[in-house]
């Protein structure tokens, strides 16, 4: 048998009709307590990725407990996606729903039970388990509820009167053969504009787009879907970070104090670092250690400077907006890679899309004009291309600027 992960452990948890105990697994947050989470699994079982799901979602900084939901039919199922589907759509057609509904609440109240339970409880389902999510929202006492690609939601649009505001969330694949389109119309009919419901369509993805490693896997949607769903879970249950100050500690060690180890405490076990125009960073705790510390951290001019202009603060992301100002008078492997100084100054907007996952920065995507960069140093001769240099800096400060100086069309519409 596989060990468990740390901060996991298998419960036994006693029906509410007394016909017996079923088996669920608990994920626990990095910090040892937190809001709550019950996972409804889709028609495979509590298998591994639905486990990893939980530890995903106990990073986020949830306690997630995962209800062996078919134990009435076989205890402790866990089947392969692609090579077990038959046996799967067997156990689901002899599913008991009313009384899977049941076993939520009963894990609801298992979960609040916990020790290191603190908070609100929230119903997270994928696929059967999308369905259930939708069904707790109605008949169950959860805080908030979010459902990737339920199938049959169509058949229990009546239940809907008994939503009462609570937050729900759904998340709906445009080309579910499961959930057809006169199905997903009926759905967003009866359930669209009602108070605490979002409903999602994502265009062009089939079911199961949110399961890594899955045929249908489609990351875009997969990465909206999940920032939806812990916007949805931070709004009802927390818990509540301060991204701000995270990041500023961490852009602290990066250019104050230059401390690699420090910088690398602030992110998660595996982060990593993008670079979008030049594509330097690092994938993995180890990579990305090695590029902080041999190629960014001491690799900066002495008078590198960030001017913060705006920051946009999400439910699991930073958006900053800033001028990132320099002397050229070191290599700068990450911007300016196998360039020798030029001793040219560089005045660069910058933005930097800032993922967190619970209180530690997951990943960071930074983009910036490469070619206003080399024009600044002199790399680029700007004559005849769409192209600028420090004014695109000065502009930003200064809106007032001559804007469209790169269109030779422009004076062409003057007066008309």
């Amino acid at each position: 048998m596989t060990a468990l992960p740390p901060r996991s452990r298998t419960l036994r948890v006693r029906a509410r009709d007394g016909s017996g105990e079923f088996g669920a697994y608990l994920a626990v947050p990095p910090a040892g307590k937190g809001p709550g989470i019950v996972l409804a699994q889709e028609i495979f079982g509590v298998n591994a990725t639905l486990r990893q799901v939980a530890d995903y979602y106990a990073e986020e900084g949830y306690v997630v407990l995962v209800p062996d939901l078919f134990w009435r039919q076989e205890p402790s199922v866990e089947l392969d996606e692609r090579r077990e589907f038959d046996r799967a759509l067997a156990l689901y057609q002899g599913f008991d729903e009313a009384k899977g509904v049941k076993d939520i609440q009963t894990a609801l109240d298992a979960l609040r039970a916990q020790p290191e339970f603190a908070g609100g409880a929230g119903v997270l389902g994928f696929c059967l388990g999308g369905k259930l999510a939708y069904l707790a929202a109605c008949r169950t006492d959860c805080d908030v509820a979010v459902g990737y690609y339920g199938v049959g939601i169509e058949q229990a649009l009546a239940d809907a009167d008994r939503l009462d505001g609570r937050p729900l969330v759904l998340h709906l694949a445009e080309n579910d053969g499961f959930c057809p389109p006169e199905a997903r119309e009926a759905i967003l009919k009866a359930l669209g504009g009602r108070a605490g419901v979002a409903l999602h369509v994502y265009p062009g993805v089939d079911h199961a787009f949110a399961r890594p490693g899955g045929d249908h896997y489609h990351k875009p949607s997969a990465l909206m879907a999940h920032q939806r769903s812990i916007a949805a879970f931070r709004g009802a249950l927390g818990p509540h970070y301060d991204f701000s100050h995270l990041w500023d500690k961490h852009c602290e060690y990066e250019f104050a104090t230059r401390d690699v180890d420090a910088t690398m405490a602030t992110m998660v076990p595996e982060p990593y670092v993008n670079h979008i125009p030049t594509m330097t960073g690092g994938v993995g705790h180890r990579m990305l250690a090695r590029f902080y510390r041999h190629h960014f951290v001491d690799a900066n001019p002495p008078d590198t400077t960030l001017i913060p202009l705006s920051r946009t603060i999400g439910a699991s992301q930073i958006v900053d907006e800033l001028l990132f100002c320099f002397t050229h008078t070191c290599e700068i492997d990450w911007m300016l890679p196998g360039i020798a100084p030029t001793g040219r100054r560089v005045e660069v907007p910058l933005v930097a899309i800032v993922k967190f996952r619970g209180d530690k920065l997951y990943h960071e995507h930074i983009y910036w004009d490469q070619a206003s960069v080399l024009v600044q140093i002199g790399r680029l001769d700007p004559a005849g291309l769409p192209v600028a240099g420090v004014e695109t800096a000065r502009k930003l400060l200064d809106e007032t600027l001559s804007s469209n100086t790169l269109m030779a069309n422009w004076a062409r519409s003057e007066g008309r």
